[in-house]
């Protein structure tokens, strides 16, 4: 009796246990159960397309192209002809032995890819013969096309998912391909669109039977978004084409907006390298030259020394500090002597000797006797250099430098702008304005990237405020509403004291050191640059060619771009940075070059700084030497 009661009770339990799980299968977890576990169930991936991506102007940018890979499902494979396989495939034996413990080794009930990007014939071929080899098939995936070679920089790539990102982000399996770079990483999310799955059920002879539970849980792809980008591509192409044999970087912004209508980095790579079966060989290529660098960003990277456009940040903060005005004036006596050793002099090119030079001259001829005086009145004012030298910073912080912009591209440096804890610290708090005269003039420790001054630049052209850069316009045909980008930055600078420094950087094209990069019909503001190029070798603190630099905004009234250009080792601003700015701002606001300045285009296109490089990086020390 009693034993006949315990196996009634056993099945009874048992029985229990059983409804439980079905209840909890198809009537708790039904909607939201995913059977990825289930050997009885196969998934297959629907891959949608990736958005497309055009610039400002509606042109693509980015497009798409069928690509067909192998993958493979370790945990279905049966034993096979290794070598006649191999032979389908191309490859050889240790090549397949390696693919497969990788797949093995990252999930045996997933699939992944086994052989990426197989040629349309021979995808053709393989798909007769792949159903004799059970646990591969072929997935359709989808892979980029550029259409225009041009700023590859921003529009950064995509590439593969490892093993590491599949197992900490579920949405990817490995060998699938994701942003890797500039927008295509930044907007990864939009871009990407949403796979669908497919459920089939399977019997015990691993054949496909049919849909698993009719097709309820599968779902359909969804398609990325199309973004529309800030950039004028034909602008970028202009500029990549003058930037041709030179190194250094280009920023165009459009003030009103913060929009980046040009992005350059020289060298520069066309984005097609990067796709398809030859991605593994080029981008070793590209990402291992440490000596050109064409996959380094200088736009966004690169820090250098300001140089002489730092002067109007200086003029600025000495206006709204009331330690100058528009008739303050100083002379100059070819430099500004600072201290009383004979060493202790800062040399000036400006021309003007002995006589009285106010604020429209000086950065007309950007006069350093000048802008040391203004920057000595700043930080000792109320005679206490390291709180005013924190003020000074206040001033430069409020347009954007030293910091990173907030920009919406994955790359950026800081640069530095110094406070008085950072002299303090080397000086023991024995230091004046003297000490660090350099930043007077963008030299000393003074770092910027092109994008800052860029920013810069537009700040001044909106007298006293900017919108942070950003290179995406729309989504879906839908302007982008993030305040990010939308909302104005004011700076610390009160709108009056624009007017005169820009008055003085409208007289740098008239009759300063751009005048023979002036283009008729159009009004443009700017200063010229030259930034000292030091290196270190030996332990030795060595002077090599300088860079050549120009920030500018045209026109005048109702500016349409202001950009910042760095020409590595290019020397005077007037002679390379000026001419290839002029022939920019021309281009985008006429769309051609006259007549007039064909001369000047041609000069440029064909001016090559290749042969001071190869010197520079081959010989360093005989060039240094030269160079003193």
């Amino acid at each position: 009796m009693q034993k006949g009661f315990l196996l009634y009770l056993l099945i009874t339990l048992v029985g229990l246990v059983f409804i439980g799980r079905l209840f909890q299968l198809q009537i708790l977890r039904s909607d939201s159960y995913d059977p990825i576990h289930n050997s009885a169930v196969k998934i297959k991936y629907d891959y949608p397309e990736r958005g497309y991506v055009y610039d400002r102007n509606g042109k693509l940018l980015v497009a798409n192209q069928l690509s067909y890979d192998v993958m493979v499902q370790p945990n279905q494979v049966k034993p096979l002809d290794t070598l006649e396989f191999c032979s389908l495939l191309k490859i050889n034996k240790k090549d397949f032995l390696r693919r497969y413990k990788k797949a093995e080794n990252y999930a045996s009930y997933l699939p992944s890819v086994f052989l990426k990007q197989l040629a349309k014939g021979d995808y053709a071929f393989l798909q007769e013969k792949l159903h004799k080899y059970n646990g591969f098939f072929i997935q359709k995936r989808i892979i980029r096309e550029y259409p225009i070679n041009a700023a590859a920089n921003v529009l950064g790539y995509i590439g593969e998912v490892n093993d590491a990102l599949a197992k900490k982000n579920n949405y990817y399996q490995p060998g699938e391909l994701i942003g890797k770079d500039g927008i295509e990483r930044q907007y990864e999310e939009y871009l990407r669109g949403k796979k669908g799955k497919k459920y089939l059920q399977r019997n015990n002879l691993n054949k496909v039977t049919g849909s698993y539970l009719n097709g309820k849980l599968d779902t359909l792809p969804k398609n990325g978004m199309d973004l529309t980008l800030t950039l004028d591509i034909e602008l970028q192409r202009y500029a990549q084409k003058l930037m041709s044999g030179k190194r250094g970087g280009i920023v165009a912004i459009e003030p009103l907006t913060g929009e980046i209508l040009a992005l350059v980095t020289a060298p520069t790579y066309d984005p097609n390298m990067l796709v398809g079966r030859k991605r593994s060989k080029n981008s070793t290529l590209l990402f291992n030259d440490k000596i050109s660098k064409p996959s380094y960003d200088r736009g966004l990277l690169a820090v250098y020394p300001p140089g002489s456009p730092f002067k109007m940040m200086n003029a600025l903060i000495g206006l709204q500090e009331n330690v100058i005005n528009e008739q303050t004036s100083f002379k100059c006596y070819h430099g500004f002597k600072y201290g009383k050793r004979k060493n202790e002099f800062m040399g000036c090119h400006c021309g003007i000797v002995g006589r009285p030079i106010k604020l429209k001259t000086a950065i007309a001829r950007s006069c350093n006797s000048y802008f040391s005086n203004t920057y000595k009145r700043i930080v000792e004012k109320n005679n206490n250099p390291s709180e005013g030298l924190d003020n000074w910073q206040k001033h430069v912080f409020s347009f954007g430098l030293g910091n990173y912009l907030g920009y919406d591209l994955p790359a950026g440096q800081k640069g530095l702008i110094p406070n008085g804890k950072y002299y303090d610290s080397r000086y023991r708090y024995s230091w004046n304005g003297s000490t660090n005269i350099s930043n007077a003039i963008g030299q000393g420790e003074v770092l910027t990237t092109p994008i800052q001054l860029a920013n810069f630049t537009a700040a001044i052209a909106n007298k006293g405020y900017f919108f942070t850069p950003h290179v995406l316009k729309e989504v879906d045909k839908k302007p982008i509403e993030n305040p990010k980008y939308t909302i104005a930055k004011k700076t610390t600078i009160d709108e009056k004291h624009f007017l005169p420094v820009i008055e003085a950087m409208h007289e740098v094209f008239k009759t300063g050191t751009g005048r023979w990069s002036q283009v008729k019909g159009i009004e443009i503001c700017g200063k010229t640059g030259t930034s000292e190029n030091f290196v270190r070798i030996d332990g030795k603190k060595i002077q090599l060619p300088d860079h050549s630099i120009l920030v500018a905004f045209a026109p005048k009234e109702n500016p349409k771009i202001a950009l910042a250009i760095f020409v590595e080792n290019g020397g005077y601003g007037s002679t390379i940075a000026a001419p290839i700015t002029s022939l920019i701002i021309e281009k985008y606001l006429t769309g051609k070059i006259s007549k007039a300045n064909k001369y000047r285009e041609q000069k440029m296109l064909d001016l090559s700084l290749e042969s001071i490089y190869d010197k520079l990086y081959q010989k360093p020390k005989e060039i240094a030497s030269r160079t003193k």
